[in-house]
C-alpha cells in the first residue's frame, strides 16, 4: 500500500488554477503507485475566511467531475479540502472521493479562534476509509490542537490518521510533536499534508510528513518546495520518498 502527502502551493481564491494542481499531483501520485493521496486544507480555494461562503462548493458541485473521475480512472481515493456549504450552514470540510465514484464529506470538529465567524463546526460528518486492511480517520487543521480528536481515533480502531492542515512556519514544530505523541500514544499511522510558499496572505511551513505506529519519523518534505511525500507500506515496515514537483 502507497499513501501520498501532497505539499501545495495554493493560488489564492483561484479554483481553477489550484484544481489543476491537484489534477497533475493525483496523475502523478497514481503513476507511483499510490492508492490515497491527501492535501492541504482547504486545498481547493487556498485558506479562506471572509471568502469562504463566496468560494463554497456543494456535495454534488460539479466542479468536483474532473476529481472524480480521475479517481475511477487512476483508482485512487482523493482527499481534497474546500469550504463546504450544507444546507445552509458552512463548513471547513474534505471531500473524500472514492474510485467507485462516491463522496463522502468530512467536516472540521474543531475550529480555530476566528474561524468561527464564517464557518460552522459539527461532529455528524465523519467518515471512515477502509483499505489494504487500514482503518483510517480524517483530522483537520486545529482539529489536531484538540487531544479528543486523535483520541476518538483510536478509540474506533483507527490506524492511520490523515491531517490536512495550513500551519505556518512557527506552528509547523509544534504540530510536528503533537502528531509524533498521538502516534506513540494512540498506536497509528499518521500522515500529514501541509501547504509551502504563502497562503492566506501568510507563510506556510511545509513539512508535509509521516510518522509510523510507534512515532517513528519515516518521511518528511522539506519547507519550501512542493510536491508529494510517498509512503510503502511492505510487510508491515513504512518507507518513504520524497518527490519535488
Amino acid at each position: 500500500m502507497i499513501l501520498a502527502a501532497a505539499q501545495t502551493k495554493p493560488t489564492r481564491c483561484d479554483i481553477k488554477d489550484n484544481l489543476l494542481n491537484h489534477y497533475r499531483l493525483i496523475e502523478l501520485a497514481a503513476d507511483h503507485g499510490a492508492n490515497l493521496i491527501a492535501f492541504p486544507e482547504l486545498s481547493i480555494t487556498g485558506y479562506e475566511r471572509e471568502m469562504a461562503d463566496s468560494l463554497s462548493f456543494s456535495r454534488d458541485d460539479s466542479r468536483l467531475d474532473e476529481l472524480i473521475k480521475l479517481a475511477a480512472e487512476r483508482n485512487i481515493i482523493v482527499i481534497a479540502g474546500a469550504p463546504v456549504k450544507i444546507n445552509t450552514a458552512l463548513f471547513i470540510g474534505d471531500f473524500l472521493i472514492r474510485p467507485d465514484n462516491t463522496i463522502s464529506i468530512y467536516t472540521k470538529q474543531f475550529l480555530h479562534t476566528g474561524e468561527e465567524l464564517y464557518y460552522s463546526s459539527s461532529f455528524a460528518y465523519n467518515p471512515v476509509i477502509e483499505l489494504n486492511n487500514e482503518k483510517m480517520s480524517l483530522a483537520i487543521c486545529a482539529d489536531i490542537m484538540n487531544r479528543q480528536h486523535p483520541e476518538n481515533a483510536g478509540k474506533a480502531g483507527s490506524t492511520v490518521y490523515i491531517s490536512s492542515i495550513f500551519f505556518s512556519p512557527q506552528g509547523i514544530t509544534g504540530g510536528h510533536k503533537l502528531l509524533k505523541i498521538y502516534a506513540q500514544k494512540h498506536g497509528m499511522n499518521v500522515l500529514m499534508a501541509n501547504y509551502c510558499g504563502e497562503a492566506w496572505g501568510s507563510p506556510a511551513g511545509g513539512r508535509s510528513a509521516f510518522w509510523n505506529n510507534e512515532g517513528d519519523l519515516v518521511a518528511e518534505m522539506n519547507d519550501t518546495d512542493p510536491g508529494l511525500l510517498l509512503v510503502e507500506k511492505n510487510n508491515g515496515i513504512w518507507t518513504g520518498q520524497k518527490l519535488i514537483a
